[in-house]
């Protein structure tokens, strides 16, 4: 049993198969439609419990279609329905309910510490949806896209990161460590990422510059990153963090800046990104969010022992 909770935390070999893996089962599906499982059925008779504490349409849709796809079934439960929301029933004892029925358990949610609780109780797998710290499973299928598009290593590749400092660059800066690719940053000053992940970044490689010029990041890019600069709970002061980052949208003057390079964003959108990049050819982002179906898979077969 493996969890799959921060991509920092689990070996490059085993996120090089769970790649691997994801590639060979999307090419054997080529002409299966969503809901035919799999023909090997890796998952047969496996029960997968989806807990959202936060909102979600990919995550809840990939998990979904893969836990069916490898034969098994899933279960959403909305954290207002249960007694540990309301305070009448503790982590430990959810976690060994969850344990008892399910086969593993997928959460989204507020609180890393929440998910960490929940590690320390379980019995089954859990892997993190996406938490504040981390977005794992959305940076792994992402790598994916990445090489299936480029049809080379990561590892030879330049990336880019545009935007504000969250869960979802601190997973790819794991990301850059783990596949070791060059990663640039692009962000105001005054949004750097925090000291815990500046000393993680320089004990662990030269590869990740970060600049608060948008135009030095981009240089030489083979994929731009991109995300919402105002999260639904980000609790600052809207207006002014908008004005801070005015500088640093995703528009076509930028974009021109490195023609060859494809244009990735986890979604929802929000202004960060000029609508004739988000629809133009260099845009991706709908072949990243259906890959997240077949990346999925390949992670709940290695959280549960069954990776080839």
């Amino acid at each position: 049993m493996k969890h799959f909770i921060n991509l920092k935390d689990i070996p490059s070999k085993d996120l090089k198969k769970i790649i691997i893996d994801a590639k060979k089962r999307k090419h054997l599906r080529k002409k299966l439609n969503n809901l035919e499982i799999d023909k090997d059925a890796p998952l047969k008779g496996k029960l997968l419990i989806q807990m959202f504490e936060k909102s979600s349409l990919r995550t809840r849709l990939s998990f979904y279609l893969a836990i069916k796809q490898l034969g098994g079934s899933a279960l959403t439960l909305r954290p207002d329905e249960l007694h540990l929301s309301k305070g009448g029933e503790s982590i430990e004892d959810t976690a060994k309910i969850l344990s008892n029925f399910g086969n593993a358990f997928m959460l989204r949610t507020d609180s890393d510490e929440k998910l960490e609780e929940f590690k320390k109780f379980l019995s089954i797998p859990i892997i993190n949806g996406l938490s504040p710290s981390a977005h794992p499973t959305q940076i792994l299928s992402d790598i994916f896209t990445v090489e299936e598009i480029k049809k080379r290593s990561i590892s030879k590749l330049n990336i880019t990161w545009i935007g504000d400092v969250n869960n979802v660059l601190n997973s790819l800066i794991a990301a850059s460590i783990k596949f070791s690719f060059k990663l640039n940053i692009g962000c105001p000053k005054n949004y750097y990422p925090n000291q815990k992940i500046m000393n993680y970044i320089k004990n662990n490689t030269n590869k990740i510059f970060i600049y608060n010029d948008p135009k030095k990041a981009v240089k030489a890019a083979d994929v731009i990153f991109s995300d919402k600069v105002i999260s639904l709970n980000d609790k600052v002061n809207k207006k002014k963090k908008l004005r801070d980052f005015k500088n640093f949208k995703i528009s076509k003057n930028l974009m021109k800046l490195c023609p060859k390079a494809i244009f990735l964003h986890c979604l929802p959108r929000g202004t960060e990104v000029e609508e004739n990049v988000f629809k133009s050819k260099q845009s991706k982002v709908w072949q990243q969010a259906i890959n997240r179906v077949h990346v999925q898979k390949s992670i709940l077969l290695y959280c549960l022992g069954k990776l080839r």
